[in-house]
């Protein structure tokens, strides 16, 4: 349905969201940091499996590896795939000398890495939690080269 004055109040509250976002980033980055380290749901289901997560590429692989009985609950699975891509968000930052957290307009965080390239790592951790696609590590490893 197209509704002219919706679509321009959801873009004037999304852009007042990214710049909130993107102010407290600004002010301090690392408390959103850590905020985004949290990953609570991940960590819940990697310690059910009996994998502790301690932000290296190694506990990436390890994910990687993983059961994806979380695909049984439709409405879980987006939620721990935004929790994987805060996850892997969080290696890259803490391995790749470079990296850090940006807040697009949109309010989409994402790592912008040392050679100016953009990685959505939010979607590439949903994508993961749906389909196994792409590998973590291998997502890990593409950031590392660049």
């Amino acid at each position: 349905m197209n509704i002219p004055f919706l679509d321009n109040w959801l873009n004037r509250h999304e852009t007042g969201q990214g710049a909130a976002l993107a102010t407290v980033l600004a002010d301090d980055p690392e408390g959103v940091a850590e905020m985004f380290a949290e990953c609570e749901m991940l960590r819940v289901q990697a310690r059910a499996d009996g994998l502790e997560l301690d932000e290296s590429p190694a506990s990436l692989e390890a994910l990687d590896q993983l059961m994806p009985r979380w695909r049984r609950d439709p409405e879980a699975t987006p939620w721990l795939g935004n929790d994987a891509g805060f996850y892997l968000g969080t290696v890259i930052i803490r391995t790749v000398p470079g990296a850090c957290w940006q807040v697009r307009p949109s309010g989409q965080p994402v790592i912008r890495l040392a050679s100016g390239r953009e990685l959505n790592v939010v979607e590439a951790g949903v994508s993961w939690a749906m389909t196994g696609s792409p590998e973590l590590c291998q997502a890990h490893a593409e950031a590392s080269e660049a």
